[in-house]
């Protein structure tokens, strides 16, 4: 596959964020991994709280010390409406490959469920939303964007295994604290591959919008299959 061209569009890096992007990300991956392994808070403290102060703030400062500003490009907000479009489109794929997969493993029979009247998930969609935000903040909008910039002549297929496995190593502690150790590695496998579908998304259209809510649907989907 011929290297994927540089976005034309997109600030040339300063040699300061070419310096400080992978310190930066292994200072996150020990933040979280040292949090997750030190505390016990609920949940949504994770996920929003947590992960606004171990992702969040040193993107922040990645940003605001280096100057450089293309991470934020893929938030602009005239790509809104096309992403938010874009990421029901996916996980409406999302949830009918999930739909079929359960007739054939389960042999259950298929019935609407009116899920949106269900007490519990606004709840779950607010936390799914939020989670979805900080990952593709960091994996996407701040490690891709800078993965195509410094190593702009690999291939797209390795720029995404490179994202992909960074994301998959920020699962593992919580893959070992959710499933049973026989399990893991089958779960840290579906989330590679999610993650370099993600990619490819994300190099096709430089939407953080749309993995947002890509991200929040298949969230969504495993939860209500049980998955």
């Amino acid at each position: 596959m011929p290297s994927p061209k540089r976005n034309k569009s997109r600030p040339s890096y300063p040699k300061a964020a070419r310096i400080a992007f992978f310190p930066v990300v292994i200072l996150i991956f020990i933040l979280w991994l040292l949090y997750r392994s030190l505390f016990d808070f609920p949940v949504w403290f994770d996920e929003s709280i947590g992960k606004a102060l171990f992702f969040g703030v040193p993107v922040w400062l990645f940003i605001n010390i280096t100057r450089y500003k293309g991470v934020l490009e893929s938030f602009a907000p005239s790509k809104l409406y096309s992403g938010l479009m874009l990421g029901i489109a996916i996980g409406g794929v999302f949830g009918f490959v999930a739909a079929i997969l359960s007739v054939l493993s389960k042999g259950v029979l298929l019935q609407a469920t009116p899920l949106f009247a269900a007490p519990e998930f606004w709840g779950e969609f607010t936390l799914a939303i939020i989670t979805s935000f900080w990952e593709t903040l960091v994996f996407y909008s701040f490690a891709m964007t800078m993965i195509q910039d410094k190593y702009h002549k690999w291939s797209l297929t390795k720029q995404s295994v490179l994202v992909s496995t960074i994301f998959v190593l920020f699962h593992i502690p919580n893959a070992f604290l959710r499933f049973e150790i026989g399990a893991v590695s089958g779960v840290l496998f579906l989330l590679f591959l999610f993650a370099f579908g993600q990619a490819y998304l994300f190099a096709a259209r430089n939407n953080a919008y749309a993995l947002v809510l890509s991200q929040t649907i298949w969230g969504l989907v495993l939860l209500s299959y049980g998955w």
